[in-house]
């Protein structure tokens, strides 16, 4: 079935619905909720999304496409090729504002990860959201002049999102752009170390 046309209201409502995964968690997300929320008449979140994992999966499939939106936008800046350190830069960069600008919408996104564990369903849909994920992001890395494989790719992104985890659940005062840039230091330079044979 196609998705309703109307993508303003879409996004509105998966905003919405992020907004209270990140904020209040997953008990607390119902359709009515997100109605409420997006301030629009109840049953609007039912139309759209008519069971509960449509609606995670939404939530899921648009924090990603905030996330690549970003950086895109931080990689258009980027003049020349990249070389490990200006991408430690540019993942630092993108750490920090994961952790403080961006920091509810990837609380929602350890909640569905979370509960991926418990349904299967939507526990398919992240992993092909992941692997897009993946894609896109190595398309990423070749824009920026760099050759690195896609498994580094994915060790990158796997780190990334440890590193994210403890900034976003830890203080907030302990995250800065100096923290985050030390920790993208660390994650480039292990994944892209030549493996030992």
């Amino acid at each position: 079935m196609a998705p309703p046309r109307n993508l303003r209201r879409r996004r509105a409502l998966t905003d919405s619905a992020i907004e209270i995964l990140g904020t209040s968690g997953m008990h607390e997300l119902s359709h009515r909720a997100v109605d409420e929320r997006a301030g629009l008449p109840a049953g609007t979140t039912s139309n759209y999304f008519p069971s509960r994992d449509d609606l995670l999966e939404a939530a899921a499939r648009r924090i990603v496409e905030l996330q690549l939106a970003d950086m895109q936008a931080a990689d258009g800046q980027v003049t020349g090729p990249v070389g490990a350190g200006q991408l430690a830069e540019l993942i630092g960069a993108s750490l920090y504002d994961s952790a403080t600008r961006r920091r509810t919408q990837f609380l929602a996104i350890f909640e569905l990860t979370l509960e991926a564990t418990r349904r299967p369903g939507l526990g398919q849909a992240l992993a092909q959201i992941a692997a897009a994920t993946l894609e896109a992001t190595v398309a990423e890395h070749r824009a920026l002049g760099l050759d690195t494989s896609p498994e580094q790719v994915q060790l990158l992104l796997t780190l990334f999102a440890g590193a994210l985890l403890a900034l976003v659940t830890g203080p907030r005062e302990a995250v800065t752009p100096g923290t985050a840039l030390t920790l993208a230091r660390s994650l480039v330079t292990g994944a892209l170390s030549p493996s030992p044979s």
